[in-house]
Parts: structure tokens; sequence; C-alpha cells
């Protein structure tokens, strides 16, 4: 009973700590372009050049 008065504040901290490192992936942008990384690895820099003009 007494590793509660431990465990549970310990739980809470990491579970704030990892709300945070969300929300501030969301702020910065992490999740903006999921699409863009997948065209890049298929296609050439050339042909993604012809096809912005």
């Amino acid at each position: 009973m007494k590793m509660l008065i431990f465990l549970i504040p310990i739980a809470l901290f990491l579970g704030l700590l990892g709300l945070g490192a969300f929300l501030w992936s969301m702020r910065s942008g992490q999740y903006d372009d999921l699409d863009g990384a997948s065209y890049r690895a298929l296609f050439e820099e050339d042909e993604m050049k012809k096809n912005d003009e």
C-alpha cells in the first residue's frame, strides 16, 4: 500500500509528459504532410520537379 504513494504520482507525471510531447508535436507541424514522404521515396526528384512546373 505504501508503494502506491510513489507509483500514482509517477504514473500521472509520465502520462502528462506524454500528453505534452504529443501536443508539442501537433503544434510544431509533425503531422502536416503525411503523404509527401511516401511520394518522395517512390519518385525521382526530376519527376517531381516536372509535376510542380
